[in-house]
Order: C-alpha cells, then structure tokens, then sequence
C-alpha cells in the first residue's frame, strides 16, 4: 500500500509543508523513521529526532515550528496523536480486508440451537453452547469458549483462549484480548459459626455495552444478583479485576493491575492509573481521575476531581506530602540534633542551678 502526504492530508484534514507528492508506504515511529515510512511527533522531548529521521512525511501539530531544517514533508495537524491513531485504524482496517475470515473451522463445536450471523468467523477448538447468539461480521478465535444463552453483537473480535460465561451479553464493536474470563463467579462467601465460609450463589450476569475495548487476562465476574456493567466505550487493559456488580461508567479507561471491589459504580469518562485499589460498594463522580498505586477506599462526589495516594487524597495535598515524605530523613536527623541540644542545655542549667546553690 502506498500513500502520497497529499492524500494523508486530505484524510486527516492536515496541511502540507513540504513536498505534496512525497510517498510512504509504512508507518514507524519518528526514532526509527525509515524513506517510506510516516510517522509523527506529538511530545516536545522527541523534538531532536525530527532532525536526524529519515521518514518520508512526519506529522506534527499546527502549533510547531522546527528549530532546525528538516529533510521530511511535514503534515500539520491539531492534534497529532489522535491524527496518527486515525491512520493506524485505516490501516489496520485495510490488513484485515486483506485477511478476511468467514466460515467455522474445524473442529469445534456450535450448538444446533445456537444463531450465528453472517460472515461470522468461528476458529478451530471454539465451543459454542445452547441459544448463544452471535451477531453479523463477528470474529471468534480459535479455543474461545462461549456459554449457554450468552449474545455477542455484530463486528466483535474475540482472541484466542477467551473464555465467556452464561448469559453475558455484549453489544457491538467489542475486542476482547486473550485469555480473559467475562463472567467467572463473583468472591461471595457467608462466614459460619464454626469458622467456615459457606458459598453464596452468583447467579446473575454481565453486560458489556458497544464499542468496547479488554485486554488480555482481564476477568470480570457475574453479579451475585443483576448484572456487572461495562458502559459503552469502555477501554480495559490488561490484568484487570472487575468484581461482582460493579458498574464502570461510560468512556471510562482503566489501566493495567487495577481491582475494583464489589458493587463499586465509577462514573462516565473516568481515568484510573496502574495498579489502583478501589473498595466495594463506592460511587466515583463522573470524571474521577485516579494516579497510579493509588487506594480508594471512599465515596467521591466532586467532578473531574483528581486523586493520588494511598489512602487517596486531593492531588494537590499529595505533592505537597511527597515533598513532606522525601524531607522526612533530614527532619529526622535535625530532630535527634534538636533534642541533644536541649538534652545537653538542661544539663549545663542543672549543673549552674546546683552551683549556685
């Protein structure tokens, strides 16, 4: 496939400083930009390698100017990032045009009272059981498991070793990575009086709305009652826990080893860093913004609010504590002076105290 920066800015509504006819027919990063290839420059600290690249067109914002000459065309655009995002769906778009699936390999197995779509692609070892409904242009992977009365809508992707318990239903345009298990039972246990747990059913199911995104070796548990909610357009990494009854809101994206407790509701267009603790039976305002190793363990109700640490607090008294936390060995150290000073002052006071007696 080749592409001329005319043609890429007429897509990307972009304008040209350079050669208009210049080709490419790759995409790389700006570091490893290569004749032929396009790729673009969105943070200032990569500045120095539009220099020395030798990619054919870079796209950089309407707001740059190079300090220096540049051998690329350049495309510029307001935003860079979003505009190189665009081109990498096109062109990931047109691979699998290329590379199109359809049909049911074997072996696997589909139930006779299972309805499957057109152009569905089911790969070999899958195991599709009773009543399952599977939309129109939906690809399934090879091992994928998908329970009894479960829905998958239309243009789903789901990878290999995925793993979908009974009656999940999920909307239209989802992925699921690898190895994820959507509606694995809920941690419920009833302590006894002898000391043991008893197991409380979990019998209710999740909802995965469209146009969502999750990663590999995310699992995401059925509700004790009701259902789990993973709102439209939601964007999991990998290595998520989603607990029993949790309702991620809409926009929302979550960042690797986050867990999220048991009947927790976060609110639309919310951001949460890597490994954030969130405990059960919480509601986060709409836009909650949570830092990285950060704990919540309580409600919050102010919008597009951030939080850090663990316990969370406001981010501005987070970095004021960082800095306090950083000081702490010096502080401890002009303590310990402190107190010698005045354990060797009471001494000498003592010892003119007695004197003058």
């Amino acid at each position: 496939m080749q592409f001329t920066a005319k043609q890429i800015s007429e897509f990307i509504d972009g304008t040209i400083e350079g050669d208009e006819n210049a080709k490419v027919t790759e995409l790389s990063k700006i570091e490893n930009g290569t004749a032929g290839s396009l790729c673009f420059l969105s943070n200032r600290k990569y500045e120095s390698y539009l220099y020395s690249t030798k990619a054919s067109i870079v796209i950089v914002g309407n707001d740059f100017f190079p300090a220096q000459a540049v051998e690329s065309t350049l495309i510029k655009v307001a935003d860079p990032y979003s505009a190189f995002s665009v081109l990498l769906e096109k062109y990931n778009e047109v691979v699998n045009q290329m590379n199109i699936q359809s049909g049911v390999e074997e072996p696997s197995f589909i139930h006779p009272s299972a309805k499957i779509g057109k152009n569905v692609f089911i790969g070999a070892f899958s195991y599709i059981c009773e009543n399952v409904v599977i939309g129109d242009g939906t690809k399934i992977q090879s091992q994928v498991f998908i329970g009894a009365d479960s829905q998958i809508g239309n243009n789903c992707l789901v990878f290999p070793g995925v793993k979908i318990y009974n009656r999940t239903m999920m909307g239209d345009n989802v992925n699921i990575h690898s190895n994820t298990v959507i509606g694995s039972d809920g941690f419920g246990f009833a302590p006894q009086p002898d000391g043991t747990y008893s197991k409380i059913a979990q019998i209710g199911n999740v909802v995965i709305e469209d146009d969502v995104e999750i990663g590999a070796n995310t699992t995401i548990d059925r509700a004790t009652m009701g259902s789990t909610f993973i709102r439209k357009g939601v964007k999991l990494d990998n290595l998520i826990q989603i607990a029993h009854n949790v309702d991620v809101g809409a926009h929302t994206v979550v960042a690797a080893q986050t867990g999220i407790s048991g009947s927790t509701r976060l609110g639309e267009n919310s951001v949460v860093g890597g490994q954030v603790g969130i405990a059960g039976h919480l509601s986060l305002a709409k836009g909650t913004q949570i830092g990285a190793q950060a704990g919540i363990n309580f409600n919050t109700t102010i919008e597009n609010k951030q939080w850090h640490g663990s316990p969370a607090q406001p981010l501005r008294d987070w970095m004021r504590a960082s800095v306090i936390f950083k000081q702490l060995p010096t502080v401890e150290k002009r303590i310990a002076s402190l107190e010698q000073t005045i354990s060797e002052l009471k001494a000498i006071i003592e010892q003119n105290s007695t004197i003058a007696k």
